[in-house]
Parts: C-alpha cells; sequence; structure tokens
C-alpha cells in the first residue's frame, strides 16, 4: 500500500511525557496503522557524509540534560531494520552503521505514534555536505518506499530560535507566525522551490531559521509529495513565542 509522508514539529523532549501535543500525534498513529517501518530523518542527526542505523535494536539516545530524571529513564526499544537500512542504502548511498540510534527528535515522537514500539524504525542521517536543494534531491530518492508499506518522517520545527523562546509561554512573535504560514502556504501550493529556498520565504526567514537543522528534514517530506496527495496539518501552533510545533501530513 502506498504510505503518506509525515513530518513532526517535536519541540522540548519534554513531550514524551505527554502534553498538550500527545492527542494529535497518537492520532496520526491511529490513522496510519502499523506500517513495515519508518525512515525518520531528525534534526538531531547531523554527520559529514550520509548514514542509516543499520542495528537490529537501536539504543534511545538521551541526547539532552538537565531535564528531570524520568525524561532521562525513558527507553523506546522499537526494533530497527536492516534489511530497510540496506534499501535505503541502495537507494541513497547512505552508509549503513551502528555508530547512532534513536535521538530524541524521533523517540519523543513515536512514543506517543506507536506507544508500544513494535514498528521498526532506521534513521536518516543529515549530510551536512548538503545544501537544502540537495537534501531535496536526496530526499526524491526515497519516494518509492511509500509504495513498499513504509512511512517517510522528518522530526524538527519550521521556526527554532531557541534564543528568543519564551520559557513561561506567551503570545507567538509576528515573525514567527508569518513565516510559519509562508511555510504552510507553500506546502499547500506545492511550492517546493520557495521551501527550498526559504531564506526568500518570507521577511525575517532567518530569524525562524537561525539555523537549518530543524527546517531540512521538512524537505524530505515535501519531496514524498505525488500529484493528488492532499496535504494537512495538525499542533498547529507556536510555543513560547519562537518553535512552531506545526506537524504535516503529505497523501
Amino acid at each position: 500500500m502506498t504510505r503518506p509522508a509525515v513530518f513532526f514539529g517535536h519541540g522540548s523532549p519534554m513531550n514524551a511525557l505527554g502534553g498538550p501535543f500527545a492527542d494529535a500525534w497518537a492520532q496520526v498513529g491511529r490513522d496510519l496503522g502499523k506500517p513495515r517501518g519508518v525512515v525518520m530523518v531528525s534534526a538531531h542527526w547531523e554527520t559529514q557524509g550520509l548514514g542509516v542505523t543499520a542495528m537490529g535494536r537501536p539504543q534511545t539516545i538521551h541526547d539532552f540534560g538537565g531535564f528531570p530524571p524520568e525524561l532521562h529513564a525513558m527507553q523506546y526499544p522499537a526494533p530497527g531494520s536492516p534489511d530497510l537500512a540496506r534499501r535505503v542504502s541502495d537507494l541513497t548511498g547512505a552508509t549503513m552503521t551502528d555508530q547512532w540510534g534513536l535521538d530524541h527528535g524521533t523517540w519523543s515522537v513515536l512514543t506517543h505514534v506507536w506507544p508500544d514500539a513494535d514498528v521498526p524504525v532506521v534513521q536518516l542521517s543529515l549530510d551536512r555536505r548538503l545544501d537544502a536543494r540537495g537534501h531535496y534531491d536526496l530526499a526524491k530518492r526515497l519516494n518509492a518506499l511509500r509504495d513498499e508499506d513504509v512511512v517517510i518522517a522528518g522530526s524538527g520545527d519550521f521556526v527554532h530560535n531557541l534564543r528568543t523562546w519564551k520559557r513561561a509561554g506567551g503570545e507567538a512573535y509576528p515573525w514567527a507566525v508569518a513565516f510559519n504560514e509562508a511555510v504552510k502556504s507553500a506546502l499547500s501550493r506545492g511550492h517546493d522551490d520557495a521551501l527550498i529556498d526559504w531564506v526568500h520565504l518570507a521577511e525575517e526567514a532567518q530569524l525562524s531559521v537561525p539555523t537549518d537543522e530543524h527546517y531540512l528534514p521538512l524537505l524530505y517530506v515535501a519531496a514524498q509529495r505525488r500529484p493528488g496527495d492532499d496535504v494537512s496539518f495538525f499542533n498547529d501552533l507556536i510555543e513560547g513565542g519562537s518553535i512552531s510545533m506545526t506537524g504535516v501530513r503529505i497523501g
């Protein structure tokens, strides 16, 4: 069956423990059912050269500090899939590796999407040698997996400016809202070139995306769109003024 592609705005690792975004993530899981596997591109695995996790039992990586003990103790024991990793490697040239696992960009979300941890997960790294166009073109090579019962997923945030984030919460900054809406509009219209050239997508784009690692996973999902695919959004809000939690489903 043909599977949709999904982008998750993951926000704080604390979302793994629950909160206002968990219900929508759980609904995504109910809607998807149980695919053969998921290929996740997370903002939190950046490499020089392209890698794909290939172990049978990926570790749960706690790639953060200063959070409550219960978060550091969480495990997401989803299986990996050497076969799926090999297929991704064949499509993209990625090096198969056992030197990573599932980072919080992946497991903090998937613990709600598939709480039984029974869907195999492989992560594909962000190759920092590539520009935005290179990431998009690479992502196109994954499209065949949609017809192989595999979900292509990305995890990051459209808007991710921790320097301006309001710990106590509060209204979204106007520039954050403007950029978030510009991204949604480009997605809805299928304007992938505008998404790739994100610096010119809206005024103050670089304030919304001061560094691009949280934005680039979106391109891996946008690249999966086929003619006739619907685009829908979930968890569509901005947290703490400058972190977009907006998720996207394509197909």
